[in-house]
Formats: structure tokens, sequence, C-alpha cells
């Protein structure tokens, strides 16, 4: 599967964005959305499970963030609002058959990117002023 993520740019503090991810086969796979910052380590955001549309997300942008998916158009799509400065970052998805999730010690939820095996190429997001 290749994947073609887009939909980033400039976005002003508390303003709203969507991004996109297409990809011929999409359908068939479970989706993850990550990001890196510069100095940052790469971070997962999102991730929805193909059998059941399940939902997952990251402590940081839940409530702000919405993953969804068209199946008639095989395009995800990652909802993002209320945007703040330490979301800027390059914005991935990824696609994968069989995906880890694991729970931290403090009961927060962790998608193991390794588990992954196609992604984007990544489209950059700017949240300032």
């Amino acid at each position: 599967v290749q994947l073609q993520a887009s939909g980033g740019g400039l976005v002003q503090p508390g303003g709203s964005q969507i991004l996109s991810c297409t990809a011929s086969g999409l359908n068939y796979e479970n989706i993850g959305w990550f990001r890196h910052a510069p100095g940052k380590e790469r971070e997962w955001v999102s991730y929805m499970r193909r059998s059941d549309g399940g939902t997952l997300y990251a402590d940081s942008v839940k409530g702000r963030f919405t993953i969804s998916r068209d199946s008639a158009k095989n395009t995800a799509y990652l909802q993002m609002r209320d945007l703040k400065p330490e979301d800027t970052a390059v914005y991935y998805c990824a696609a994968g058959l069989d995906i880890k999730v694991t729970m931290a010690a403090n009961g927060s939820l962790r998608v193991d990117p390794l588990s992954f095996s196609s992604w984007g190429q990544g489209t950059q997001v700017t949240v300032s002023s």
C-alpha cells in the first residue's frame, strides 16, 4: 500500500485543519496517524481499527482530533481542531494489518509504530500566529 498524505499548512492557534491520507487498498488495513516534531521523538496520534472502526487517541490530542475514513474514496482523515503550537510537526499516516497496542503503567495507550508496514511521506503542520 502506497500512502499519500496531504492537507498540512500554516494554522493559527485555535484553528482547525484536516489531513487526508489516500491509497489504493487502504480499506483493508488499519490506519494510524503519527507526528514528528523537531527535537522530539515520533509520537503516535490516532488509530482506527479496520474491523469495527474503533478509534484510539493519544492523551495529547484526545477531544481535539478525530480520525475517520471514507471507504468509497480509499481515504483516511485526521480532523484537527483547537490547534496549539505544540501540535506543530510533520504528520504521517500509516497502514498495517496487525497493529500492536500496549498500555503503559500510567494507563495511557500506545500504538506501536513498528507494527505499521506502510507509511506516507508526511505533511507539515505549523501552528503559529
